[in-house]
């Protein structure tokens, strides 16, 4: 093992699963044939008994386009890979042995898996400034978050641990910063006297995609809405930091993590569980979710779930945000919507559709959209509705590319801190109880539909 400083190695544990091909080495390609990446040894480990060939087509293949890069293709031309058992002590040693420079260990394993492993790290003399890199979900629950926390820092120190959402590497995501706080236009509109509501919906058109092995064990709530959707809003509702610092910016995101909780304590009234039923999403016909292979019906695991939440802070107290994901969705749909309050009165003789003033931030396709209200080019008594939008163009990199960058150059801004893992854990928790002891029955939605009827949902 040598320890040149310009040099880096990513360890990808789990290298043999559907995370690593289908998301973690594209970004990674498209990274290294940016430049934006130090000379990099990539290794991968799994369960896999996987010969150099395969496991060369597997990172070529993934690489796409990008495997003819500079950069890319050095990578690809010395990646390797290993079977090993990652909760075995011994096994990890023999992976350490072919590490050049500064490690980062990529945990792309299911959380039971990762605890494991990182236990087993405990008796391994890792290199000085390893990083670790952890897929959420962190942790089942603010209790396993914080163990979890307390381990790998006996592994590493706390600005060494990066806990990837990728949604933080979305450009649209990340266009929330400047959308509120380089346009005065919107900054002063954005609190209780002027917003309604606030929904975060990301509902998808696709069924389980043979992903069973994972999602029936974690569902739509944990799944989407105690990660990525409890991210967009902490990124709504922060108060402006400082600088972009990233001490400074986690405290701020943080902070409002801190205030949320669930819509007036009662999960039974602002929450709600849904999974699909048969029926036809586009050209396929689909079945019950619980007939779909590698599904366990005793779990009753939601495909569709909604948390009605509460910011309790001077800017946002009293302005509830509806929180939802579901699959087998007839419209796909990822959007922020701000929805603002409707004009105390409009003046006598002017008539026309009613409607509030709708802020739309969309993460696929990324565009921003504004609602209002005009006199139409007929009679200019009357007031029509119409919607100004801009496209946002795609980030130089894809979201995987972005976080890696991150951990690369040890720039945590893009990373998960533990308090807030912890934090996202203990905003769900009460519902996640009332579910577990049946306070909250299960409905069901036809797939192809657009969800169950009694939604939260305001829009």
């Amino acid at each position: 093992m040598t320890n040149d400083g310009s040099a880096q190695t990513l360890l990808i544990l789990g290298a043999s699963g559907d995370l690593t091909a289908r998301l973690l080495l594209p970004g990674l390609g498209a990274l290294l044939a940016a430049g934006d990446a130090p000379p990099l040894t990539l290794l991968g480990a799994g369960t896999e008994d996987w010969d150099a060939d395969r496991w060369h087509q597997r990172v070529s293949d993934a690489f796409g386009d990008h495997r003819e890069a500079g950069p890319a293709a050095k990578t690809l031309e010395n990646t390797r890979y290993r079977s090993a058992d990652v909760t075995r002590p011994e096994d990890l040693r023999r992976l350490l042995e072919d590490v050049d420079g500064t490690l980062s260990i990529f945990f792309a394993l299911p959380p039971a898996v990762t605890a494991k492993a990182c236990e087993a790290l405990l008796d391994v003399d890792l290199p000085k400034g390893t990083r670790l890199v952890l897929e959420k979900p962190f942790g089942t629950g603010s209790a396993s978050a914080a163990a979890l926390n307390r381990l790998l820092t006996r592994l590493t120190p706390e600005e060494k641990i990066h806990r990837i959402d990728h949604f933080l590497g979305k450009s649209t995501v990340l266009n929330i910063l400047g959308l509120r706080f380089a346009n005065r236009i919107f900054e002063p509109l954005l609190n209780s006297e002027h917003v309604a509501g606030v929904d975060l919906v990301f509902d998808e058109d696709l069924a389980l995609e043979g992903r069973a092995g994972y999602y029936d064990k974690a569902g739509a709530l944990a799944d989407m809405i105690q990660s990525h959707l409890l991210q967009i809003l902490a990124l709504l509702t922060m108060e402006a930091p400082q600088s972009l610092d990233a001490g400074v910016f986690r405290d701020g995101t943080a902070e409002a993590l801190r205030a949320t909780r669930l819509w007036g304590g009662d999960p039974k009234q602002s929450s709600l569980r849904a999974r699909y039923t048969a029926g036809k999403l586009g050209d396929r016909q689909l079945p019950d979710y619980v007939d779909e292979d590698g599904v366990d019906p005793a779990r009753e695991t939601e495909t569709l779930a909604e948390l009605v939440l509460a910011v309790d802070t001077w800017r946002w107290a009293g302005v509830p945000f509806r929180l939802r994901s579901g699959k087998a969705v007839a419209n796909s749909r990822k959007e922020a919507v701000i929805t603002f309050k409707e004009p105390q009165r409009l003046p006598d003789g002017l008539s026309g559709p009613d409607g509030p003033n709708r802020l739309r931030i969309g993460f696929g396709p990324d565009r921003l959209e504004l609602d209002f209200t005009i006199n139409g080019p007929g009679d200019p008594f009357v007031l029509d509705p119409i919607t100004l939008r801009a496209d946002f163009g795609p980030g130089d990199l894809p979201p995987y590319g972005e976080v890696l960058r991150g951990v690369f150059d040890d720039e945590p801004l893009l990373s998960v801190r533990g308090d807030v893992a912890e934090q996202c854990w203990r905003i769900v928790e009460p519902v996640t109880k009332a579910w577990h002891d049946g306070e909250v029955p299960i409905v069901e939605y036809p797939a192809g539909s657009d969800g169950p009827e009694n939604s939260h949902l305001d829009v």
